[in-house]
């Protein structure tokens, strides 16, 4: 099955009055990137969700994002300095007496004094949560993964429909073989005459002879068996190999470099033609191919 390298997923679940949201995005990467960005307290399984990852994709680059609404993953308690909250007062009265000051004292003006009193941060220690985390992580990367093979069967079929086309213009190819050399006969027939005239009896085996460089020179023989050679590997590969992104790339490369090269021997216009439509195809297929995993 081809698979794309797009995709997105999500899962949400709730304990006591929290709630942890995994959200999870995938786009494309030559290889497969896995990018968290989760809370500092879930650091410790950043491993087993990224173990997560790679048991469904090769490429991509994943980025995984969690976020956590409530207190329940941490405890936490205010630590407060009392002996330094007395030479506070004290100094307070002091200051009081000193300068002749008036107004009451405001608990407010030292409540968020970092020195005074401070929030200390507990990690709730829990397995319950850390098995339903993962498990909605894996819930999110199956959401990707769906939308990755709904993208990637699209993909695949668009392709082949191209690969289709193609196979149809490389056996007009092949056909178009035969005429072209009945035409390099006539056309070389026809200079002969136009120069020498026609009273001049033409020498059949030199007239051959001239036919056979020149047919030579445009002989596509080699490079259509090889084009098609590679759109039957292309379609193997297609359909019986995962991953199959980089080999299809390196396929549809070599089909370019076949086509080019019948263009470049070529003199007939309807080739030439053709020859725009395949480089045209192979275009769009090779964007294609980008996307597939």
């Amino acid at each position: 099955m081809v698979m794309s390298m797009t995709g997105y997923g999500s899962d949400e679940f709730h304990i006591d009055d929290t709630t942890i949201t995994v959200e999870m995005k995938s786009v494309n990467s030559r290889y497969l990137d896995f990018i968290p960005k989760i809370p500092r307290t879930l650091q410790e399984l950043e491993i087993e969700m990224k173990n997560i990852v790679q048991q469904y994709f090769h490429r991509g680059r994943i980025e995984l994002y969690i976020t956590i609404t409530g207190d329940y993953l941490t405890n936490k308690s205010l630590i407060d300095d009392w002996a330094l909250m007395d030479q506070y007062m004290k100094k307070f009265v002091e200051a009081k007496e000193r300068y002749n000051l008036t107004g009451e004292f405001s608990i407010v003006s030292i409540m968020f004094n970092d020195e005074l009193f401070v929030i200390h941060e507990t990690k709730t220690d829990s397995e319950s949560y850390k098995t339903l985390l993962l498990e909605s992580v894996e819930k999110a990367t199956k959401q990707v993964l769906a939308n990755r093979e709904s993208e990637g069967n699209f993909l695949a079929e668009d392709i082949t429909n191209r690969i289709d086309h193609m196979e149809i213009i490389v056996q007009s190819l092949q056909s178009r073989k035969e005429i072209v050399y009945k035409e390099y006969r006539e056309r070389i027939k026809k200079r002969i005459e136009q120069h020498i005239g026609q009273s001049i009896e033409i020498d059949e085996v030199q007239l051959l002879h001239e036919i056979a460089l020149l047919a030579e020179k445009g002989d596509i023989t080699e490079e259509i068996t090889r084009l098609n050679s590679h759109i039957h590997h292309f379609r193997q590969v297609l359909v019986n190999e995962k991953p199959v992104g980089r080999k299809l790339d390196f396929i549809t490369q070599e089909m370019l470099r076949e086509v080019n090269t019948i263009g470049a021997k070529s003199i007939d216009t309807k080739i030439s033609e053709w020859i725009i439509i395949l480089k045209s195809e192979i275009e769009k297929i090779k964007e294609q191919v980008q996307n597939i995993e």
